[in-house]
């Protein structure tokens, strides 16, 4: 089973490449992050043409987030797009069972700068997050958790950690947030099969980033200790960000023997 996470950042912009990409790699679960789609204007057919039916949480102009799956995978159950203890209209969480796996994906707030009251409101919301993780784990044993976590874990996971310093998506405070959801019992995929720093999934639209691999790993896939023996592979899939009008984000991949 290929599973894979991919913030899109408009999916009404890049719904043909979104289409290609299904055909090119043939994941069989993806989720999703800035839709920025009300859920009347989601592409629902479209999808399910390319073989996948889909869940999905949306808001207009920004935030949203889906979870495709191929139509064989079955229906979805026990759908959640809202978490006790956080009163948030943006439509940041969905998860949902498929596949004999629970699904969790999440599109993690920015932040904006540390000292910001977005950033305060990050480090609140990853809490109420965590809590509802845990008790996600405890009913669900293989849970994937996946989407744009708004955090580079560590320094290797950014291209130049002295530029970045404590700045926002490096903050100790927010890596803190990130272990203690890992903590849980969670395993980072990537790092199952890559040690090394270098690799990441966002880059800046500026400076030539993508070019000069000027990025972020901020894009990421977590697995239940249930599923650890499962994973066989682990990547970062650079093709779509050297398309024609990319997203500044690529997909994250995860392969399980199942």
């Amino acid at each position: 089973m290929k599973i894979a996470s991919w913030n899109v950042n408009s999916l009404k912009v890049r719904l043909p490449q979104l289409l290609q990409w299904l055909v090119d790699a043939r994941p069989d679960i993806v989720a999703l992050q800035e839709t920025k789609l009300e859920d009347v204007k989601f592409p629902a057919a479209e999808l399910a043409a390319a073989g996948y039916h889909t869940v999905f949480s949306g808001q207009k102009t920004y935030n949203g987030v889906a979870i495709l799956a191929r139509a064989e995978l079955g229906d979805f159950a026990d759908v959640v797009t809202d978490i006790p203890g956080l009163d948030d209209p943006q439509r940041r969480i969905l998860a949902a069972s498929v596949g004999g796996l629970r699904i969790v994906d999440l599109y993690v707030v920015n932040g904006k700068a540390v000292g910001d009251e977005k950033y305060a409101y990050k480090l609140h919301w990853l809490e109420r997050v965590r809590a509802f993780l845990e008790a996600e784990i405890a009913r669900h044993p293989k849970l994937v958790v996946l989407g744009d976590f708004n955090i580079a874990p560590d320094d290797r996971d950014v291209h130049d950690p002295a530029a970045w310093g404590e700045d926002i998506l490096c903050s100790p405070p927010e890596r803190a947030a990130l272990k203690a959801i890992t903590d849980l019992g969670l395993h980072d995929s990537f790092r199952l099969f890559q040690s090394e720093g270098g690799h990441f999934s966002w880059w800046d639209y500026r400076q030539a980033a993508f070019r000069r691999n000027m990025g972020l790993r901020i894009d990421l896939i977590l697995l239940g200790e249930a599923l650890k023996s499962a994973a066989s592979a682990a990547a970062i899939d650079r093709e779509p960000r050297r398309w024609e009008r990319p997203s500044d984000h690529t997909p994250v991949t995860l392969e399980l023997d199942t």
